[in-house]
């Protein structure tokens, strides 16, 4: 269970704001998306790939 402490007097939205953030964190959206159909193996670590080699072509722009 998630638990957000909200302070006297703090906007709502500012506190939904927070419980959104650490729902996130969590993963479990993503984990339920995932878990929806299923995938090969070889189709995920084609996928896991192409993310690597997207991340790495980022970092090599930054440093240029």
């Amino acid at each position: 269970m998630i638990i957000v402490p909200v302070k006297e007097g703090e906007n709502i939205e500012r506190a939904l704001k927070k419980f959104k953030r650490k729902f996130e964190k969590t993963g479990v959206v993503k984990e339920l998306r995932s878990r929806q159909q299923f995938n090969k193996p070889s189709v995920l670590k084609r996928l896991k790939m192409e993310h690597a080699i997207y991340v790495q072509k980022l970092r090599q722009s930054e440093e240029c």
